[in-house]
């Protein structure tokens, strides 16, 4: 193979180019992710080699990007196939709410992933015991265009707080996880499910606590916010976490356009039906992917969704 033809085909796999017309040749599909810090990278590159194995017509490739928001402009533009995002982010994509101006009317969801739990990280000198406390603090909520930003606004909000009474800081999560170690930022927000990477990092190589969501300002925030729930980040997730922190979660998912073909839809849904190990052996977890959960999924399910559910 020719330079010339790698740099053809690497070219064709990050814009994603999705149809080739003539019968026999390959169609790139790409599946966006996140950063590399966190989950959604490593557990869509597993997916994106699966899909990859059992589809024989088509190449499909993991992009890195800045998170959910992002995801679904690529998505809603023609730039991604398929993606990872939060439920919140869905939800006011679908619904025109919050980042999106505009509904994206033809959203929909295809499977679940697992819950992400809210990682509230300050050094353990920090003063400060709840996220009441971060006025006039250096804090990162998340890379823009992420669900964690998203979600990092209304956890300030539900503690009586705007990025107006701080210093936001929008940092992925290993870059979280560094300016914590090196002083750099007071705390950091991060919505990832457990054990994450930079979280592990921050945790390793530095004296840090992880601050709960709990009580009234949970009730509220669920109250107020139908695509969340409780959650908690168990005793011995991280070093140093020696009780359960009870905070929020939010699912993960994967989604699409109506308009992606239902061949895909329906290989991804037998892959984490019937070869969900293969995907476990990359990242644990793999093994939180329950299909039963389709139900409640924040938007609409695609329609090849709801065909492979009624032959189920």
């Amino acid at each position: 193979m020719t330079k010339h033809t790698k740099r053809w085909i690497t070219a064709l796999s990050t814009v994603a180019l999705v149809a080739c017309g003539s019968e026999g040749r390959t169609q790139f599909l790409s599946l966006g992710t996140a950063g590399t810090g966190g989950i959604y990278y490593p557990l869509g590159g597993a997916i994106a080699s699966r899909l990859s194995v059992a589809d024989s017509t088509r190449q499909y490739t993991a992009e890195v990007s800045g998170g959910s928001v992002e995801n679904v402009n690529r998505v809603a533009s023609g730039q991604m196939d398929l993606a990872m995002a939060i439920a919140v982010t869905m939800y006011q994509a679908y619904n025109g709410e919050g980042d999106f101006a505009q509904p994206v009317s033809q959203l929909r969801a295809i499977a679940p992933l697992y819950p992400n739990v809210t990682h509230i990280l300050v050094p353990a000198s920090s003063r400060a015991m709840s996220v009441a406390d971060f006025g006039g603090m250096r804090v990162s909520v998340g890379a823009a265009g992420s669900g964690t930003e998203q979600l990092a606004r209304h956890v300030l909000e539900g503690h009586g707080l705007t990025y107006d009474d701080l210093d936001p800081q929008y940092l992925s999560f290993a870059e979280s996880s560094a300016a914590l170690r090196d002083g750099a930022i007071d705390a950091a927000i991060i919505s990832v499910g457990y054990p994450a990477a930079a979280v592990l990092e921050a945790s390793t190589t530095g004296d840090i606590r992880l601050l709960p969501v709990e009580g009234e300002v949970l009730a509220q925030m669920l109250d107020e916010h139908p695509y969340y729930s409780g959650g908690v980040i168990p005793a011995g997730a991280y070093p140093g976490v020696d009780s359960a922190v009870t905070t929020l979660a939010v699912m993960n998912w994967v989604f699409s356009l109506e308009s992606l073909d239902p061949e895909v839809v329906r290989t991804l849904l037998n892959i984490f039906e019937n070869d969900r190990v293969s995907l476990e052996q990359v990242h644990d977890m793999a093994k939180q992917i329950d299909l039963d959960q389709l139900p409640s999924a924040p938007i609409p399910l695609h329609s090849a969704v709801q065909q492979w559910l009624a032959e189920r």
